[in-house]
């Protein structure tokens, strides 16, 4: 099943989604790497606002290479999201409604989502080119000088994922490959 959805979500809308369900996702994200979450997490400790909302908010895990001339990013690919689980449950609990990656998380993550009612996307890695196409502008609204790892704001349509975690817990990472051995 392909469903199409709009950014921010709703959590009504997470509700619904199924773990192994595609989705087209459209509106506007966000995309925060490594650096970005240690800095957004010090900002929490200082007690300071974040650089954008994050109930109906989703995360891309992705350092964009530099954009052609014409085109709003470069090659736009997921990275690993499990180097952001150290910091992934306290933005969980504070609101964040998705994260999009590519691998396992950890049971911190696993247990946050859940708790929160929220979901857990991948986008296929290795293809970085393809995914850029799905990016209509990219804006930095924070942290300019991580370059790459600087936080974006993304206006995306009919950006493809998978739902890898759903809301009740369900991790496509756990059932496909057991599904796959029968």
């Amino acid at each position: 099943m392909t469903v199409s959805l709009s950014a921010p979500f709703s959590r009504e809308a997470l509700k619904k989604l199924k773990a192994g369900d595609r989705v087209l996702i459209s509106g506007e994200i966000f995309s925060a790497r490594d650096a970005a979450h240690k800095r957004m997490d010090e900002a929490l400790d200082r007690g300071e606002e974040l650089p954008f909302k994050l109930s109906g908010s989703a995360v891309y895990y992705m350092g964009p290479s530099p954009a052609v001339p014409g085109h709003p990013i470069g090659s736009a690919g997921p990275t690993t999201s499990s180097r952001m689980d150290r910091y992934t449950p306290r933005l969980l609990d504070l609101g964040l409604s998705a994260m999009i990656g590519k691998g396992k998380r950890s049971p911190e993550v696993h247990g946050a989502i859940v708790r929160n009612g929220a979901v857990y996307f991948a986008a296929v890695g290795g293809a970085g080119a393809l995914l850029s196409e799905r990016i209509l502008s990219s804006e930095v609204i924070a942290y300019e000088d991580l370059g790459t790892e600087a936080i974006r704001r993304l206006t995306v349509r009919d950006f493809p994922c998978i739902v890898v975690i759903d809301s009740t817990g369900a991790d496509l990472y756990e059932t496909a490959p057991a599904q796959y051995r029968a």
